[in-house]
């Protein structure tokens, strides 16, 4: 069992406390955060312990979880101090690269980054690895192990780490559900049914490709017959800019995960 620290409690510390509560893991978890209302609340819903002092909070740590907003980052490792023993810390921080980590907590401390998605709270979360070339085979397995207590996780090249982060986001799923429920809703259905419907057309259609039993284009071409009504729904959709606005809409939010690696 490992003593696992989380250096802030707010969302995604809440997600993944959920998902590594349901999971049963046997790790022994102490959240910091500086709101005392986060930390009560964090303590009674999953039993675990919390620290108010950041530089007591890391001396209990075997692992450490950096779970701040960027711009915090370097604010909290200030407070924090460098440790006086070797430490494995993981940054949840989008945009924060580790050659900026590393200037700011660097040896003892080994850095790798991680990015969970909030589904992590299921069991059914996925989330990207990246290190440093120097991190050991043996931290590299700590890290990659205790995320796929949580989901499916994946390695990649830090370079492809902001892109991951702006096109994995599950708010790509809820944005498209609210969206085609609303559109459902127009359509006379009531928001019940039209939610149903809409959840099944996202949700239910992206598990059959996840099974791996069949490409997406064989199941586009199942799904929507020439001329018919779901083929002619997806073209007046590209015609009217669909897949242009998913494209800036990517392009946004990578312009902003490149602007935090720079503050």
């Amino acid at each position: 069992m490992s003593t696992i620290v989380f250096l802030g409690g707010g969302r995604i510390t809440s997600a993944m406390l959920a998902g590594l509560s349901l999971a049963q893991t046997k790790h022994r978890f102490v959240v910091h955060d500086r709101n005392p209302g986060k930390l009560r609340a964090l303590s009674k819903r999953y039993a675990v312990a919390v620290e108010p002092d950041p530089k007591r909070a890391v001396h209990q740590a075997e692992v450490l979880i950096v779970a701040v907003r960027p711009s915090s980052v370097a604010e909290l490792l200030h407070s924090v101090g460098k440790p006086n023993r070797p430490l494995l810390a993981v940054s949840l921080a989008a945009g924060v690269p580790l050659r900026m980590l590393a200037r700011m907590l660097g040896s003892p401390v080994r850095w790798a980054r991680a990015m969970p998605s909030p589904v992590c709270r299921s069991g059914r979360g996925l989330t990207a690895v990246t290190f440093p070339r120097a991190l050991s085979p043996r931290d590299r397995r700590r890290v990659i192990d205790f995320f796929a207590i949580l989901g499916q996780v994946i390695e990649i090249p830090e370079s492809k780490f902001d892109a991951f982060t702006v096109t994995y986001s599950c708010s790509h799923g809820y944005h498209a559900l609210a969206a085609l429920a609303k559109a459902g809703q127009a359509a006379g259905l009531d928001r019940r049914v039209a939610l149903v419907a809409s959840a099944h057309a996202l949700a239910d259609g992206i598990i059959t490709w996840r099974e791996g039993k069949h490409s997406l284009e064989s199941l586009l071409e199942e799904a929507a017959t020439p001329g018919g009504i779901a083929a002619t729904t997806m073209a007046a959709m590209d015609a009217a800019g669909y897949r242009k606005a998913v494209g800036k809409g990517v392009l946004a939010g990578l312009r902003r995960a490149r602007a935090s690696s720079r503050q």
